[in-house]
């Protein structure tokens, strides 16, 4: 089970603003190119959001389901990509001070994903996890600089 932290130098709420933006996934996820919501209750439970992934002349699609959320503090995926299976996705909030520390734990849920699930993978999560919450952290933070800024 892949578990890892980020300390993101905004507060939970402003965290949790980027998390409910089913647009902005494409910009902070690692994988997906772009993402749409198919609900528009997005982060309510049951809803969902589309993403596409590209690799170069190569595309295809995956279906995101909210599985629980705490306004503000958890959101729980469950992400489906087709013939692999699916994954579970924790995002947990937790306050820091004036800070957010962000604790992300993905593992391989069904499917061919989870059978194959090894040490060796769950290193590509730790350096897709690495990347993803560096993203949001980067989102979040400038969208503060830029509304102070404003």
């Amino acid at each position: 089970m892949a578990v890892r932290n980020q300390l993101i130098h905004r507060p939970p709420q402003a965290v949790w603003a980027v998390l409910a933006d089913p647009a902005s996934y494409g910009e902070w996820v690692v994988g997906p190119s772009e993402s749409t919501p198919l609900d528009q209750a997005w982060p309510e439970v049951g809803s969902r959001l589309r993403y596409t992934v590209r690799l170069g002349p190569w595309s295809t699609e995956g279906v995101t389901t909210v599985r629980h959320r705490e306004a503000g503090r958890e959101l729980e995926l469950e992400a489906s990509f087709k013939s692999l299976g699916t994954a579970r996705i924790f995002l947990q909030l937790r306050p820091w001070g004036e800070e957010t520390l962000v604790v992300c734990d993905e593992h391989p849920l069904r499917g061919v994903g989870a059978t194959l699930h090894n040490p060796a993978i769950e290193v590509l999560f730790q350096l897709r996890h690495r990347g993803m919450l560096a993203r949001l952290a980067r989102i979040v933070e400038q969208d503060h600089a830029a509304a102070r800024h404003a």
